[in-house]
């Protein structure tokens, strides 16, 4: 595959060399081969068909709810957090009080994505530089790893990759003049009307934010919420339902090596395994809506088979079960406004139906319940 000129390392005035951007896009564009655009066409089919299937369920937000839930611990995961979805659910709604501490990453990552969301939907605002630091405040402020981070600023001072200084990282990004001249390039190529396929671009925004990589932390997290957002914004997704940090986990080495050698002018390359991840995860999202789909179904007809009272409840909890598949008696409480021995029959008619099961089957105080089958399919079982 062909090479472009991305950048170069230069020795600096303080004796180490840091990465140096050159103008941004490339003069010459990329030039991607007709395997690219044939791969790229395969995915904006894909995001089409998954952009159509997603309106048909009438309950799309808490898709999207579990879907961002999915993303946030894959993304946090991928920065070594080793908490999972299922104790950031827990931990939203503290069904038990052991929470692992690094949870306190996944719920940060779901908060900036939802504050990103708000923020788009309510005021049109751009994908600009000033959107990026204020996802970026909303990642880190508060958060376990905050006090190098500078939550939604750029930073100030140099950073490296890997190594315990900037003379023998394995990466530096650009200083500080050239990391503010790459950043307003990227800012203009979002913005540019060119011939860039969104999904390219979408590919390239993120290892171009990687390469320049501008904040003191969390600089992985906040380029892999951009290509969500980038591809909303321009309309491919009426909502942001692709999420790719669980393609990058399942190929993580991949995933750092294809950044890694972007660097140095092998964007092709990047691409290539870029697409291949809008293709699987498109492809698996339309597989899990059609699996909830189905899910659904017959959940409903388990629950026609109980008595009028009990099935008017029943359908009172169950899409909201879509939202919150783990739940305790508090939770139906809060729901149904019913008393806690209410709240318990509701819960004992779900086990009994097989939609709910205990968590903890040997716990006898302060249980939890969970739509076992329903966060399967999320978890690809």
């Amino acid at each position: 595959m062909k090479t472009v000129e991305i950048g170069k390392n230069q020795m600096q005035t303080k004796g180490f060399k840091s990465f140096v951007p050159a103008p941004f896009p490339p003069k010459g564009g990329f030039d991607f081969d007709s395997k690219i655009y044939k791969k790229n066409l395969e995915a904006t089919r894909l995001l089409g068909k998954l952009d159509g299937i997603t309106k048909l369920l009438p309950d799309e937000d808490f898709f999207l709810l579990m879907y961002l839930r999915k993303d946030a611990a894959s993304s946090s995961q991928i920065e070594g957090t080793m908490a999972t979805m299922i104790d950031a659910i827990e931990a939203e709604v503290q069904v038990r009080a052991n929470i692992p501490s690094d949870v306190d990453d996944i719920l940060h990552y779901i908060k900036a994505l939802n504050y990103g969301m708000k923020r788009m939907r309510k005021d049109d605002f751009p994908l600009t530089l000033r959107f990026v630091r204020e996802l970026h405040k909303q990642l880190m402020e508060k958060a376990r790893a905050t006090h190098f981070s500078d939550p939604g600023e750029f930073r100030k001072t140099q950073n490296w990759i890997g190594g315990t200084d900037p003379n023998n990282a394995r990466f530096v990004p650009p200083n500080i003049p050239d990391m503010e001249k790459a950043l307003s390039d990227l800012e203009k190529f979002i913005h540019s009307d060119d011939d860039v396929p969104p999904i390219i671009k979408a590919g390239l925004v993120h290892s171009q934010f990687e390469t320049i990589h501008p904040f003191l932390d969390g600089n992985g997290r906040t380029g892999r919420m951009l290509i969500t957002f980038y591809l909303w914004k321009e309309g491919f997704l009426e909502k942001p339902v692709l999420f790719l940090s669980s393609f990058f986990k399942k190929h993580q080495k991949v995933y750092y090596e294809r950044l890694e050698n972007y660097h140095y002018g092998k964007a092709s390359e990047w691409i290539d395994f870029f697409l291949d991840g809008v293709i699987e995860i498109a492809n698996e999202a339309i597989d899990i809506i059609a699996k909830i789909t189905e899910l659904r179904e017959k959940d409903m007809e388990k629950i026609q088979t109980l008595g009028k009272r009990a099935s008017e409840s029943a359908v009172m909890v169950l899409p909201k079960l879509y939202g919150q598949p783990i739940v305790n008696v508090k939770v139906i409480q809060k729901w149904t406004g019913f008393t806690r021995a209410g709240a318990q029959a509701v819960i004992d008619r779900f086990i009994e139906i097989g939609i709910l099961s205990p968590k903890d089957k040997d716990k006898k105080y302060g249980q939890s319940y969970v739509y076992r089958k329903y966060l399967d399919i999320f978890n690809g079982k």
